[in-house]
């Protein structure tokens, strides 16, 4: 396990390389057997991509450099907690472990709160701030009926 601070400590160094580049002060890596796979910062404002969390860019260099979508046997080092995106994106990478040094409260602190987010996740879909609005007969069904008949379909 120490080479889980060892490499906890080298997403910080990113972070803080991150920032000096115009990045977000946010950094990840994705290792497999202590070997790493993918470092990354926050690219939001550089990449004008609101995804571009340090943690989706590292699972995107990892699978591409692994060849494989599912990380299972990965651990993934975050400088902070992961916020609800990043958290989905873990779970559908399947991976691991997750190994962080700061919290959400301290994202929080430090003007990132993920806490609207985290409430309104278990608020049904009519009740949320943003409209959501689910047309149920609009034809949506025929995919996921083209999908069952796809011969050539890889499970996720």
């Amino acid at each position: 396990m120490n080479n889980d601070k060892l490499l906890l400590q080298r997403t910080i160094e990113i972070a803080i390389e991150g920032i000096g580049q115009g990045c977000g002060p946010f950094g990840a890596i994705l290792a497999k057997n202590d070997t790493i796979i993918a470092e990354a910062v926050n690219r939001v404002t550089l990449d004008s991509d609101p995804t571009a969390h340090a943690e989706v860019v590292a699972i995107r260099k990892a699978a591409a450099a692994l060849k494989n979508h599912n990380l299972d046997g990965c651990t993934l080092y975050c400088s902070c907690e992961p916020c609800p995106m990043c958290l989905g994106a873990i779970y559908w990478a399947g991976i691991s472990r997750v190994i962080y040094a700061l919290d959400r409260h301290d994202a929080a602190q430090a003007g990132f709160s993920d806490k609207d987010i985290y409430d309104e996740i278990i608020i049904e879909p009519e009740k949320r701030k943003i409209v959501f609005k689910h047309i149920a007969d609009s034809g949506g069904k025929e995919v996921f009926r083209v999908w069952e008949k796809y011969e050539n379909k890889i499970p996720y």
